[in-house]
């Protein structure tokens, strides 16, 4: 797909003659921390509670997941990715809790590229640890986030393309012969472009300007309409393509919940009533709180995307990135765009 010629013009013309609602494909996410309070990387998760947090998120409208465990300490990986696993083997989330997604523990440790990660768990690329997480995650897991910029990182990817786990990269200060060199190993895409990195970055040589200019590596974006500045979202769309961007919610634990303070990640927290979820210590967002259907509303709304770059960049182009065809997808609600009023919504 290409990139709508005119970003900032008005659709509405264009769009007038159309019905009123159209048929999206649905909405699938690759990226869920957690939700209503549940947080998957947490050390007290019970089958029950994530089972239960399963059905909230797509009964919120996600019409499948990836539930997402972030940089944590061993004995979470060898308490929850088991745990994860057996529910996942459940007839009522099959095709629709689509496998695990690993988001560390083999990122950067440098402030700000760290994002909310804790740098007491996060370790350098190991091809043996990520084979036992594979073995506890029963050989569930479909995506993991890895630094560019590391020392093995290269042979990393390498390692979890060969074992079926496509590898996006984020979480880093890579330059472009970083992502070059990952690339050429396997990786597919870069994970929050835009996002998780230091507030002061140098004005040309950064990860965000790499991360553009990398024309084989799929972008995935946080549109909530906090974690990403209207220029910015525009310019990603403009240099990816609606073909290779794909959509996340990141949503937190905290989704869903109501507007307070909170304690999560291993820090204080500030759940805005406005939805912006944030470090109020550091300045850092500390996640979303939004669901994939309130992406899917927000960046809709702007006019950036017609139903075809909506229905890529929320179920095509995600499924791809996984090796998930759309068939193997279970979809129980239709979701709908009503073009007129620029509106996404369940059936």
């Amino acid at each position: 797909m290409e990139p709508p010629h005119d970003l900032d013009k008005d659709k509405n013309d264009r769009n007038s003659a159309a019905p009123t609602a159209c048929v999206l494909p649905g909405l699938v996410d690759l990226q869920v921390n957690g939700y209503k309070g549940v947080d998957f990387s947490g050390g007290d998760l019970t089958e029950e509670a994530f089972a239960q947090a399963c059905r909230d998120m797509l009964a919120a409208g996600a019409t499948a997941f990836l539930p997402t465990l972030i940089t944590s300490p061993a004995q979470v990986y060898e308490r929850n990715l088991p745990l994860i696993a057996r529910v996942l083997d459940a007839e009522e989330f099959r095709g629709r809790v689509l496998g695990i997604h690993l988001e560390g523990p083999f990122i950067s440790r440098q402030d700000g590229a760290r994002g909310a990660h804790s740098a007491e768990w996060v370790r350098d690329p190991d091809p043996a640890y990520l084979d036992e997480l594979i073995r506890l995650a029963d050989g569930k897991i479909r995506l993991l986030t890895i630094a560019a910029d590391q020392k093995g990182a290269d042979d990393l990817s390498r390692h979890a393309t060969g074992r079926g786990i496509a590898v996006s990269l984020g979480h880093h200060m890579a330059d472009e012969a970083d992502l070059a060199r990952l690339t050429a190993v396997g990786a597919k895409a870069l994970t929050h472009l835009g996002n998780a990195v230091p507030a002061v970055l140098p004005r040309h040589e950064n990860p965000i300007w790499a991360g553009l200019t990398a024309d084989r590596l799929d972008a995935t974006i946080i549109a909530d309409g906090h974690h990403l500045p209207l220029s910015i979202l525009k310019t990603i769309l403009r240099a990816k393509g609606p073909g290779h961007c794909i959509v996340i919610s990141d949503a937190s634990p905290l989704a869903g919940l109501p507007a307070g303070e909170y304690w999560s990640m291993g820090a204080r927290v500030r759940l805005e009533a406005n939805g912006r979820l944030h470090n109020p210590t550091t300045g850092y967002m500390a996640g979303s709180s939004a669901t994939i259907l309130d992406c899917a509303n927000h960046l809709a709304s702007l006019g950036l995307a017609g139903l075809g770059e909506l229905g890529a960049m929320f179920f095509y182009n995600p499924l791809r990135l996984i090796g998930v065809s759309p068939r193997q997808v279970a979809v129980s609600r239709r979701v709908l765009f009503d073009v007129r009023q620029r509106r996404v919504f369940l059936e």
